[in-house]
């Protein structure tokens, strides 16, 4: 009998691959890294690329 452990075992693997980026992302835009956890709900990582894309860059070109 499978108990569909495999479909969990992706589930966490595309969540990494989501997170590593972020998690390497934010801080360049001075949000702290563990925000990255957000990525992993609905539509968390659709708010962090609008975020990331419209933080003011204090001026620079």
């Amino acid at each position: 009998m499978n108990g569909g452990g495999g479909g969990l075992l992706w589930l966490v693997i595309v969540g990494v691959l989501v997170v590593i980026p972020f998690w390497k992302l934010l801080p360049r835009f001075g949000i702290p890294s563990w925000v990255a956890l957000a990525a992993l709900i609905p539509f968390g990582a659709l708010v962090l690329l609008w975020v990331m894309a419209f933080k003011d860059d204090g001026g620079r070109a």
